[in-house]
């Protein structure tokens, strides 16, 4: 085998892996001295394939923690009734959450006027990590009206759903008043979450949910990572 083909072939034959699930989306990829070891190369040799993996989106590197397998993008639709684990489970894909801070202190002006209450009054923060097939696709924020949903901590701690807390809470159906989608640059923590690196493009989603009366129920904003959500606009 000529020498200048080797990269080509390890690129081939960690291509083919992932193909076959041996590395699944999101999934890091052994590490350099381990591949150069395998292969029987330096690491010049298999840095050359991974940069080609990566320029044909196959991978992507993560400052100081590796290299991952990069998952297909999924289709989410933005519409009256928007629920993640339907749209994401919708794309052919398994959807988990990772909940990250769950508390309750007074709403801030910008919160008190999009869920229509009184600054100060208490709000609920839920904040997490959205994931489809293990990778993570999105940041996610969401404030509630303490007030009328006194038991959402405790129960969206149990259920890690929205949708299924709010409906113990009373809420049987809620749908979307507004959506604003706004483009932005992942910031160090944001990357890091979301692993991607620094300044990789993400949309940003501020959204208002109401309740069956017109009432707010949540005040929500959602960072995509641009490379790995297709946003659609669906009908109601």
């Amino acid at each position: 085998m000529a020498r200048s083909a080797l990269w080509r072939e390890i690129a081939a034959a960690l291509e083919a892996e992932i193909g076959r699930g041996h590395f699944p989306p999101g999934g890091r990829l052994p590490t350099e001295a381990e591949l150069s070891a395998r292969f029987g190369v330096n690491r010049h040799t298999v840095r050359h394939a991974l940069a080609d993996m990566a320029a044909r989106g196959l991978v992507h590197a993560r400052r100081g923690a590796g290299v991952f397998v990069t998952g297909r993008a999924a289709e989410y639709p933005l519409g009256r009734r928007v629920r993640f684990h339907q749209a994401v489970t919708a794309a052919g894909m398994t959807p988990s959450r990772n909940l990250t801070r769950i508390e309750t202190r007074p709403a801030d002006a910008e919160e008190a006027a999009q869920l229509r209450i009184a600054a100060g009054d208490a709000v609920h923060v839920v904040e997490g990590v959205s994931m489809a097939d293990g990778q993570p696709i999105a940041l996610f924020r969401s404030i509630f009206p303490a007030g009328p949903l006194p038991d959402l901590p405790r129960v969206i701690t149990e259920t890690g759903s929205v949708t299924a807390a709010l409906a113990a809470c009373g809420v049987a159906d809620y749908t979307r008043e507004s959506t604003r989608i706004t483009a932005k640059a992942a910031k160090p923590v944001q990357a890091l979450a979301l692993r991607i690196r620094e300044g990789d493009p993400m949309l940003r989603s501020v959204a208002v949910n109401v309740d069956g009366e017109g009432r707010p129920v949540e005040y929500g904003i959602t960072w995509f990572a641009g490379d790995r959500v297709t946003l659609t606009v669906a009908g109601g």
